[in-house]
């Protein structure tokens, strides 16, 4: 038998017992230690154990009766404090709490929990300033908390489920633990939940302002929401205390570039390379600024020193590799194959070497190999964010439910009437940049970059409704929305573009391709914005898509079926609003577009309202940033050599050909059934 019958367990066996009962069974604990005390009325941890187990069970006056004498016998005892302390705080007995949790930290300075419980009491002491000074105190011994550490070794793992959960049990007895919070936040942040880490992460600052890790960690999420600007103020905010800090600067520019101050971004990599060349992560990072503004040999020497201090760092490749126009060395490929061939090497390092393989593969015409390494690259991406198609299908069918004659009748006029915003919409790969970077070679139009305003305004809808009601869903809420709401859409949309706006024309795009998807909110809330459907040949997009390495946000690339699905979802999705609402979205098909490039040109600006501009037909001589991969292509005139590059993996893509149907037998025209 084991517990308190097993009359030979030694006393010590006992209380360690009583222990580890303490969390779990409080009161089978407080019952090992009676067996203790009975032997030895006077014993130190046989007291404390009675003591905390009665607080534990909500009997606080009995748990003072038996801490307060023993604290008095065991003065330099800094766990006895501690737990007199956190009675003395529940029973309400606020001043004599705070005496014994900083006899506690004078006696265990180390310990997180006596910081933790002291911050705690000092905040409700309303002494904000020694309660913020306690947690940074905690932080520092917050790594020897076993349930934080636990949950941080999940985390290491992945295992997002198990640390989310140790996490919250833990922050259900310590809900203002700010280590904790932190962590949470960054659970939210990989699974790309950055509305709910970004409510975390100001939990956390507001408990603890002076908590630099949670402020980078809320500047990278704001980044990544699209509120570059907000983010900004935040980094600045840290290089004011370490304005050396290459951490901070780094992020700065990566805010910067995200603004398109392109520019000082360079200058602020620059100046972190002077002071700490060997990073090759930074150097990447430079190589990315340089590349969208147009400085592609220095974009290129910045990612060869990445790879010369890293060569196993896979990204530097595929920056090379994305940049198009790039021909690798057989070196390189050599180098490339070498670093396959290790077997510990990191899968994110993997991922980008088989994407790099395969550009380099299929530049030399070996085709078969070039599919292998696609395929590879494409399955360990799907390994970690995998995607249903069925599921997205089930989006566009309600979406089209949703938005009926009726629904748009009723909301007539409710949105804003700006005409500022024009919208190119579609698939990743369809022509979309060469479209903006036409637009934006007219005097009247600003290019922008791919913003994630509008999809963050979606993201932030669905998480209202979420909490509102769970059961909710994001049409149903779309439906209840009110006048006065569409315009605050609307509005909060045009107000957050303004940071990427740094010309006074009266017309800007947004070319992120995903916002077909929200076709419906456009038309209520921006009423006369312009809207562009970017469309290229199935098999075209759809392989240019699967071979092209995303960094984040088009999941359903990473398989050739998805990716036929989900064309084939968008163009019933189009077809829906173009039966909806006539001419309201102007198609431009690209293979049209290149081979009438004069025409296509003038009818797209036609629909725009806007005259004729010849440097649009040279939109080649624009030297504006452009972000998207296809950058180095928009900056020369237009040729026909992309246009049939899928067929040369025509005998792999039958997957796609299934998915894709009868939209690809009646591509460029609708068909009559999906």
């Amino acid at each position: 038998m084991t517990g308190f019958q097993d009359s030979t367990l030694s006393i010590d066996q006992r209380l360690a017992q009583a222990r580890q009962l303490l969390g779990s069974n409080p009161a089978q604990a407080m019952a090992q230690a009676e067996v203790v005390l009975s032997q030895i009325p006077d014993h130190p941890m046989g007291l404390l154990i009675r003591g905390v187990s009665l607080r534990i069970l909500g009997q606080t006056s009995e748990a003072l009766s038996v801490l307060e004498p023993l604290a008095l016998g065991q003065s330099h005892a800094g766990p006895v404090w501690l737990e007199l302390g956190i009675a003395r705080g529940e029973a309400g007995q606020a001043k004599s709490a705070l005496i014994a949790l900083k006899t506690a930290a004078q006696l265990m300075p180390q310990s997180p929990d006596v910081w933790r419980y002291l911050a705690d009491q000092l905040e409700s002491a309303g002494e904000s300033a020694a309660a913020e000074a306690a947690r940074s105190r905690y932080l520092l011994a917050a790594s020897r908390d076993p349930a934080l550490i636990a949950a941080a070794n999940a985390l290491v793992d992945n295992n997002l489920p198990v640390a989310d959960s140790r996490l919250l049990q833990h922050l259900a007895m310590h809900p203002k633990d700010v280590a904790a919070l932190r962590m949470r936040a960054e659970i939210a942040a990989r699974l790309r939940r950055y509305t709910d880490a970004q409510q975390l992460l100001e939990e956390c600052l507001a408990l603890a302002p002076s908590f630099d890790a949670a402020r980078y960690n809320y500047a990278v999420v704001l980044n990544r929401q699209g509120k570059a600007a907000t983010a900004l103020q935040e980094v600045n905010r840290l290089l004011a205390s370490e304005p050396r800090n290459p951490g901070y600067q780094n992020l700065k520019a990566a805010v910067l570039a995200h603004l398109g101050d392109f520019a000082e971004s360079i200058e602020v990599y620059e100046s972190v390379l002077r002071d700490y060349n060997g990073q090759p992560k930074v150097w990447m990072s430079y190589g990315h600024a340089l590349k969208t503004a147009g400085r592609v040999e220095e974009s290129i020497n910045a990612y060869r020193e990445s790879i010369r201090q890293e060569p196993s760092l896979g990204e530097a490749y595929w920056s090379l590799a994305n940049l198009k126009t790039f021909r690798f060395t057989d070196a390189d490929v050599e180098a490339m194959q070498g670093q396959l061939s290790v077997k510990d090497l990191d899968a994110d390092d993997r991922l980008h070497f088989e994407f790099a393989l395969g550009k380099a593969r299929e530049d030399s015409k070996a085709y078969a190999q070039a599919f292998g390494h696609y395929q590879s690259g494409n399955e360990l991406r799907r390994a970690t964010y995998p995607y249903s198609a069925a599921e997205h299908s089930a989006y566009i069918d309600r979406t089209i439910a949703l938005f009926t004659p009726e629904f748009l009748a009723a909301r007539a006029n409710q949105g804003v009437s700006n005409a500022d915003s024009i919208f190119i919409v579609g698939l990743p790969r369809a022509g979309s940049t060469l479209i903006e970077q036409i637009l934006a070679s007219h005097s009247q139009v600003e290019g922008t970059m791919e913003l994630p305003h509008l999809p963050q305004l979606a993201m932030e809808l669905v998480s209202q409704a979420e909490k509102a009601q769970p059961a909710q869903s994001f049409e149903h809420l779309l439906s209840a929305l009110i006048q006065s709401q569409w315009a605050d859409l609307g509005e909060r949309y045009l107000q957050s573009t303004k940071a990427h706006r740094k010309t006074a024309a009266p017309y800007f795009i947004d070319k992120m391709p995903n916002n077909c998807l929200y076709l419906g909110l456009i038309s209520v809330m921006l009423p006369r914005a312009k809207i562009i459907d970017a469309r290229r040949h199935p098999l075209g997009c759809c392989f240019s898509a699967y071979k092209q390495h995303f960094a984040r946000g088009q999941n359903f690339t990473y398989d050739l079926a998805d990716v036929g699905w989900y064309y084939r979802d968008y163009v019933r999705l189009m077809a829906h609003f173009d039966a909806l609402l006539p001419g309201r979205v102007h198609r431009v098909f690209y293979e049209q577009l290149v081979d009438d490039t004069d025409s296509q040109v003038r009818s797209l600006l036609a629909y725009c309202g806007l005259p004729f501009e010849e440097g649009c037909l040279r939109f080649y001589d624009n030297d504006r940033a452009v972000r998207t991969a296809s950058s180095e292509q928009v900056r020369q005139p237009i040729f026909r050599s992309g246009l049939e590059q899928w067929q040369h993996f025509d005998p792999w893509l039958a997957p796609l050909k299934e998915a894709l149907g009868s939209v690809l037998e009646s591509y460029p025209l609708i068909p009559h059934t999906f």
